[in-house]
């Protein structure tokens, strides 16, 4: 997802500084691009590095995560809160001292019944999988635009709906034809 932030940008993550590959954009909206590379549970390091060198106020963050409690597909946006058993948010939150910073989860489905959690996520998607992360890899990425633009509250209300739903309650489109 931070790849396809960048590549819109026209900017590459390719500079490495406190354990992430980091990018910048610039303009109305400029950004701080990380990946952190470390294993997720230990990714706040990399964020609180970044976050004080830069003199980033946690309110001013926006931490994003793939989660295996949401639908595959589905984006969640909050302002702050509990990790919720995600280790990511948890590092992050004990490296920043506040669990107030916002945050958006990119669901990945939990896999088959049976199948090792940790397979299903460090994995390849499925043929039939593929198109919905793609999907919400696009969605997420025009999230963090909006988040740089407008803030947590506008990605919320714009991105925390369910994708199917809302196509089951949009207006049917005038095509045109009589």
């Amino acid at each position: 997802m931070i790849d396809e932030v960048a590549r819109r940008a026209g900017v590459s993550c390719d500079r490495e500084a406190f354990g992430a590959l980091v990018g910048k954009t610039f303009g109305s909206s400029s950004m701080l691009l990380a990946k952190p590379l470390t294993f997720m549970n230990l990714s706040g390091q990399a964020v609180q590095g970044l976050a004080s060198f830069h003199k980033v106020e946690p309110a001013d963050l926006l931490v994003v995560a793939d989660d295996v409690n949401l639908p595959l597909g589905r984006l969640r946006a909050r302002r702050g809160g509990s990790a919720g058993g995600h280790n990511g948010f948890k590092s992050v939150a004990e490296q920043l001292g506040t669990d107030q910073f916002p945050r958006l989860r990119v669901g990945v489905g939990g896999g088959e019944p049976g199948r090792d959690l940790s397979s299903h996520v460090l994995g390849r998607f499925s043929t039939d999988e593929r198109q919905a992360i793609l999907d919400a890899v696009n969605r997420a990425a025009d999230a963090v635009e909006a988040f740089a633009a407008e803030g947590i509250d506008a990605v919320m209300n714009r991105f925390n709906a369910d994708p199917e739903s809302d196509r089951e309650t949009l207006p049917e489109e005038d095509s045109g034809s009589t």
